[in-house]
């Protein structure tokens, strides 16, 4: 089994502990969230997995996971982000250079990474809601960002234990 290879979630609860929570850090790398998820098994199926994992994920996570996320539309993306990301990649540059602005700005006012659950959405969308995000406080920004985090994570899950 690789990194991020489809998987059942019967054979997901039968792994050790160790190798459980390896594969939950590939989801998301909050170490105390993928330990808890992976001792709450067996959860029989995706939707008891999905529901355990979100659960799980308190703020105290969220700097854990927003240090093993690229910012949106970094060309040094990899695996699941670059998948993730795969419609910013063929953006106009006037796009991507907004984005990287953007992502500075952000970066300067909240002190972390801009984390929206990319998937299915374009480089104008992502510049859109991240112009718009800048507008919240620190606690409102923190929230919407472990929201954001739960649906990345809910997303992953479904890409290596689901369809």
């Amino acid at each position: 089994m690789t990194a991020l290879e489809p998987l059942t979630v019967h054979g997901f609860d039968a792994l050790p502990a160790r190798r459980a929570e390896e594969l939950l850090r590939e989801v998301c790398s909050a170490p105390r969230w993928a330990r808890q998820v992976a001792a709450g098994r067996p959860y029989g199926d995706l939707a008891a997995l999905q529901a355990a994992a979100a659960a799980a994920l308190t703020g105290d996570d969220l700097d854990a996971a927003l240090a093993g996320h690229p910012r949106i539309g970094d060309r040094a993306a990899r695996g699941t982000a670059r998948r993730e990301q795969g419609a910013v990649a063929a953006a106009p540059a006037q796009v991507l250079d907004a984005l990287a602005e953007g992502n500075r700005a952000y970066e300067e006012r909240f002190g972390h990474v801009y984390l929206v659950c990319a998937s299915g959405r374009d480089a104008e969308d992502l510049l859109a809601t991240l112009r718009s995000r800048l507008g919240n406080d620190p606690a409102t920004e923190r929230r919407v960002a472990l929201a954001e985090l739960t649906a990345i994570n809910r997303l992953r899950l479904e890409r290596v234990f689901g369809a």
